[in-house]
């Protein structure tokens, strides 16, 4: 089983900013079966760990990881523990649960400035599904205190396109359809800080294609197998975020493993045709 990375690189690219979903393109219902492979996501870890044992290692600056919605700080242990092994001051979200966008300024914004503040260094994004479209927002309006953005199975572009919307309209009272249509196409274009999306196709509960942001700059998109809920524990998306997390503040380079690492992945458009 193979992984892919398409990295989209430069200002002026003749494709649009990000591919349009329809609103009720959630994933084939048949799919959500699928979800039980999140169950096998540690062992598949546990049998990958010599290659993550070669991941890159960090210089031991903060990342913030946040849940998504409806979790708290306990569903992100495993991601938490693995990019402290790579050498990181890993801070936990710290905050209740991943509730609506609402949240953004008065919640997410200020945490991520707390550990900028105690740190006295940029810090670095993790987010999984909502967690991420938290961490894009955050990184859209303090770029200055943010070293990159890691996303996992993160809706940015449609945030109908999952079977989630109707609960999170339910838990918020945010009524998805009245957000403004400024701050919608906002969120589909990627903050001005490298950000990468790690997507998979048979994501069972968001849509893929939701999630590939085709903005252009310092911004790729990278595939991985597995399930949705199995994000946080999956062995390739593991990989990414240690090897994303590593690049040196102030410089980016596509996703390019190379090695028993790369034999882990093979490059691939995100529209599914070899490059």
């Amino acid at each position: 089983m193979a992984a892919s990375a398409d990295a989209r690189e430069g200002h002026g690219s003749d494709e649009p900013v990000a591919p349009r979903v329809r609103p009720d393109a959630a994933p084939m219902p048949l799919l959500l079966a699928l979800e039980a492979r999140a169950l096998g996501a540690p062992f598949l870890a546990l049998a990958a760990s010599p290659v993550l044992a070669r991941a890159p290692k960090g210089d031991g600056h903060p990342v913030v990881v946040i849940p998504p919605f409806g979790a708290a700080d306990q569903f992100t242990v495993g991601l938490r523990t693995f990019i402290r092994t790579r050498g990181y001051d890993v801070q936990k979200w710290g905050r209740s649960e991943i509730l609506g966008l609402h949240r953004l300024v008065t919640v997410a914004i200020s945490r991520v400035q707390q550990v900028r503040d105690e740190t006295r260094q940029r810090v670095s994004l993790v987010g999984h599904s909502l967690g991420g479209v938290y961490a894009r927002e955050v990184a859209r309006h303090i770029p200055d205190d943010i070293r990159c953005v890691v996303t996992l199975g993160s809706p940015s572009q449609d945030l109908k396109a999952n079977y989630v919307w109707p609960m999170f309209e339910v838990a918020t009272g945010t009524k998805v359809g009245s957000l403004p249509q400024e701050f919608v196409e906002q969120m589909r274009t990627a903050p001005p800080v490298p950000t990468t999306s790690i997507f998979s196709r048979s994501d069972a509960v968001v849509a893929w294609k939701s999630v590939v942001d085709r903005s252009p700059g310092q911004v790729e998109n990278v595939e991985v197998p597995g399930s949705h809920i199995g994000l946080p524990f999956n062995p390739w998306a593991l990989y990414v975020v240690a090897d994303r997390l590593a690049q040196p503040d102030g410089e980016w380079t596509p996703f390019r493993p190379s090695g028993l690492p790369g034999m882990m992945f093979r490059r691939r458009s995100a529209a599914g045709g070899r490059r």
